[in-house]
């Protein structure tokens, strides 16, 4: 049985950030070429993407950019475009506008973490979140994992996901919410648009998406890792050794 076509052929890869609650193994070396179970952070992401059929991905690049660019430049499964940021770090939401803005991005684009780790469900995660993709209805596809499937994450909790597939962010006064965000979305370039000059946070589009009932969510089959600190590390290698003895 064939399946479905991808919605894009082409990702952003975010790996332009400092990476500074991975000190001291950040100082000299950036986030994403952080080497977790034998393969660098940023290869864990950019495998998964070559796995769904992704021909091209956008990098964007800032902290210790030149390391970056020299790892990847012989890549070509998905081939590597660089997206520089050396000049100013834009954050998530300035980052994604400046490649649109360059024309690096066509309409929809997934985008997703370089410093992202998890385990696929029956299939490529990234497929599950092309196929559920409605341009009809949506101005970003978000993709969540319940807190329990979530390895050495000790937040409160990002959305809540109502029975239609919309997000709704944790209320103040709230303790918790049952999903949290990991790091890998399709946005559309409504989703950018009037969108600000310079650093700002996804956040700002993900709010106004919110408040037109434009932002959905699809929860990850798999497990997911927050490697945000060093001692996140040994941890999830243990569980990804355990998981491949299991395979």
């Amino acid at each position: 049985m064939s399946r479905a076509p991808l919605v894009s052929d082409t990702a952003m890869v975010m790996a332009a950030g400092l990476g500074k609650r991975m000190l001291p193994l950040t100082a000299t070396t950036p986030k994403p070429l952080i080497e977790v179970a034998g393969k660098k952070l940023i290869d864990h992401m950019i495998d998964h993407l070559a796995d769904a059929g992704i021909a091209r991905a956008v990098v964007n690049v800032h902290y210790l950019p030149e390391q970056i660019e020299a790892y990847l430049a012989g890549r070509t499964d998905p081939s590597v475009a660089f997206s520089d940021e050396r000049d100013e770090l834009l954050e998530t939401g300035g980052g994604m506008v400046k490649a649109w803005r360059a024309g690096l991005l066509p309409d929809p684009f997934f985008c997703v973490n370089s410093d992202n780790i998890w385990i696929d469900g029956p299939r490529n995660t990234l497929l599950d979140l092309s196929d559920a993709w409605d341009p009809a209805r949506m101005d970003a596809l978000l993709l969540l994992v319940p807190k329990e499937r979530a390895h050495q994450h000790h937040g409160k909790g990002d959305f809540h996901l109502e029975s239609d597939g919309c997000l709704r962010r944790r209320g103040k006064d709230e303790d918790s919410a049952p999903y949290i965000f990991i790091g890998a979305q399709i946005a559309a370039h409504r989703l950018l648009r009037d969108a600000p000059d310079g650093p700002f946070s996804t956040n700002l589009l993900w709010d106004r998406a919110i408040a037109e009932g434009r932002l959905f969510g699809v929860v990850h089959a798999g497990e997911w890792f927050d490697l945000g600190t060093p001692q996140a590390i040994a941890p999830a290698e243990a569980r990804l050794a355990a998981l491949a003895g299991d395979a």
